[in-house]
C-alpha cells in the first residue's frame, strides 16, 4: 500500500510539473470550466436572489390574511365588516391603547412605462395607512415625506426608483384616474415591498371606486400564537379566509420562477459541460500522448497501471479546480449584488432584487467543476495505463 502511495505522489508529482510545458492546452480546460461554473453559478444566482427578496419579506410573527381560495391578493377580497372580525381574533397584537395591530389594504397592478421599452411593466400599487410602521416596522422613508391622508400622493420603494426612471421624487405617475405625485421614496430592509407604489387607502379607495380590502396584515403575539388565530378564523362561520404566515405567503410567490430559473441554469451547464468535457478529453489524450515515453520508462521500471490512472485523473481534477474556482470567483465580482427587475409570473408584476452568489452556489460550482474533470481525465487515464511498455518505447 505503501509503496503505491509512493508512485502515485511521484507520477503526480512529475505530471503537475509538466504542467507549465503544456501552459497553452491546460489553458483549455481550465477556460471551458470556468465558462461553465460562471455561467451556472451567474444563473442560479439570480434565483437565489429572487427567492430571497420574496421569502426575507415578513417575519413569523406577522401574518397576512386572504379571502378563502384566493393564492394572491390581486384574487383576494376582504370586506370591512370581515376586516374588523379579523382585528378582533385572539392572538392579535395590540398597541397601547388596545388597539389591533392590522392593517387592511388595497392591491392592484399600474403600467409604469420604460423609456427604451414598449412591453408593458406591471408594478403594484398598495393602498396603505400612513400608520403603516405600526404593521411594518422595517418601513422608512428615505427620502422626502410620507403621503398625506385623503390626498392623491404615491411615495416608491427604493427598488422601483432604481429600475424605473419615469418615477422620481417630485414626478408623477398614473395610478388610478389620473396622474398622483411621487412624494417620498421608502425602503423596507431589501423585501419584495420596495418593487412597489404606496398610496393612501382613503384615496385608492376613492379613484379606484372600490369598496371591500385585498388583505389584511396583522402583527401577533408571538409566533406561536398563530395557531390559534388561524384555528379562531378558520372556524369562524362569517369568515372564508385563509391566513397564512407572511414568509410562508411571500416564499410560495417565488417558487415557480424560482424553479423556472435553476431548470434553466442546469440546462445551459449541462450543454456547455458537454463541450468542455470534450475540450477536457481532448487536451489529457495529448497530454498522455507527449508522454508516452516517460509512462512507459515508469512502468518498465515497475511503477504499475493504478498509480499511472490516478495521477493521470488528479492532474485533471487540479485543472477543473482551477476552472471551478476562477469561474466561481468571476460570477461573484461580476453578477454579486447585480440589481435587476423581472416579471412574477405569478402576480404579473415587477419585482427587483439582487444577484446572490452564495457560499451553496459556488460549492455548487465547483463540484459541478471537479465532475467535468473527472468524465475528462477518465479515458485519457485509462489509456495511459494499458499503454504496451514495449511499444511506446519503441515509438519514442
Amino acid at each position: 500500500m505503501a509503496n503505491t502511495l509512493n508512485q502515485i505522489g511521484a507520477v503526480t508529482a512529475l505530471n503537475v510539473r509538466s504542467i507549465p510545458s503544456r501552459l497553452g492546452t491546460s489553458l483549455v480546460i481550465v477556460i471551458g470550466i470556468a465558462g461553465v461554473v460562471g455561467v451556472l453559478v451567474a444563473l442560479l444566482s439570480m434565483g437565489a436572489g429572487f427567492a430571497a427578496t420574496l421569502g426575507g419579506t415578513g417575519t413569523e410573527e406577522r401574518t397576512i390574511v386572504l379571502r378563502g381560495g384566493s393564492v394572491d391578493e390581486l384574487s383576494s377580497v376582504i370586506t370591512r365588516e370581515q376586516s374588523q372580525i379579523i382585528g378582533d381574533a385572539p392572538g392579535v397584537a395590540r398597541d397601547a391603547d388596545g388597539k389591533p395591530v392590522m392593517v387592511a389594504e388595497f392591491y392592484l397592478l399600474t403600467d409604469v412605462a420604460k423609456p427604451d421599452s414598449t412591453s408593458p411593466n406591471n408594478v403594484v400599487v398598495r393602498g396603505t395607512q400612513s400608520d403603516v410602521a405600526r404593521v411594518r416596522p422595517e418601513f422608512g422613508i428615505v427620502e422626502g415625506r410620507m403621503f398625506e391622508s385623503g390626498v392623491r400622493e404615491v411615495i416608491i420603494g427604493t427598488g422601483v426608483a432604481r429600475q424605473f426612471e419615469t418615477l422620481q421624487l417630485g414626478g408623477t405617475v398614473d395610478v388610478r384616474d389620473g396622474a398622483w405625485n411621487i412624494v417620498g421614496i421608502f425602503e423596507t430592509g431589501g423585501d419584495v415591498h420596495e418593487s412597489e407604489l404606496w398610496v393612501d387607502a382613503g384615496a385608492l379607495e376613492t379613484a379606484s371606486r372600490r369598496s371591500a380590502f385585498n388583505s389584511v396584515t396583522l402583527q401577533l403575539e408571538s409566533a406561536d400564537a398563530f395557531q390559534t388565530f388561524k384555528d379562531a378564523l378558520t372556524t369562524d362561520p362569517r369568515l372564508v379566509v385563509n391566513p397564512q404566515r407572511q414568509t410562508d405567503y411571500y416564499a410560495s410567490r417565488s417558487e415557480q420562477l424560482h424553479m423556472l430559473i435553476r431548470i434553466l441554469g442546469y440546462t445551459v451547464a449541462v450543454i456547455m459541460g458537454i463541450g468542455a468535457v470534450f475540450g477536457a478529453l481532448n487536451v489529457m489524450y495529448a497530454a498522455v500522448a507527449t508522454r508516452t515515453v516517460e509512462i512507459a520508462t515508469l512502468r518498465a521500471l515497475g511503477f504499475g497501471g493504478l498509480p499511472v490512472v490516478i495521477s493521470v485523473m488528479i492532474e485533471s481534477l487540479l485543472l477543473a479546480l482551477a476552472g471551478g474556482l476562477v469561474g466561481a470567483l468571476g460570477a461573484y465580482l461580476f453578477f454579486n449584488g447585480f440589481t435587476v427587475n423581472t416579471l412574477n409570473f405569478q402576480t404579473f408584476s415587477q419585482v427587483a432584487f439582487a444577484f446572490q452568489v452564495t457560499p451553496e452556489l459556488i460549492r455548487q460550482g465547483i463540484v459541478w467543476a471537479l465532475v467535468m474533470g473527472l468524465i475528462g481525465g477518465l479515458f485519457p487515464a485509462v489509456r495511459a495505463a494499458r499503454l504496451p511498455v514495449v511499444d511506446a518505447l519503441r515509438a519514442g
